[in-house]
């Protein structure tokens, strides 16, 4: 097909999103992860678009109650997203917000788990 890579992880976050909206989670958190995985590749962990993905694939991990997952994901993402675009930007806040509400729903939570 000759189609960029960046093409592909468009229509893989595309994807990703449409199943979401479909309800089908299973098959949208694997496109996240993927769309994600591609990103982190392509343009390293500091570019918006992967942290954009990043926040969807975690909104995946957080429907499917995966909490651990999902901290895990966060806790890496969220000081990136400070450190680049600083606490009031809306992916740091959305990151933040999602954070917040897996450590709240996982019963197994600590203080430790605090970023």
């Amino acid at each position: 097909l000759g189609a960029s890579e960046a093409s592909i992880l468009v229509v893989q976050g595309n994807l990703g999103n449409l199943y979401d909206k479909l309800g089908r989670l299973e098959q949208a958190l694997q496109m996240r992860q993927d769309a994600y995985s591609g990103h982190l590749k392509f343009y390293g962990e500091e570019h918006e678009d992967t942290v954009r993905t990043a926040n969807n694939y975690a909104a995946s991990l957080y429907n499917l109650q995966s909490f651990e997952e999902a901290k895990l994901l966060l806790r890496r993402t969220v000081p990136v997203a400070r450190r680049v675009f600083g606490d009031d930007h809306r992916l740091t806040l959305s990151l933040g917000w999602m954070y917040a509400m897996a450590l709240y729903l996982d019963e197994g939570a600590t203080l430790d788990d605090t970023i």
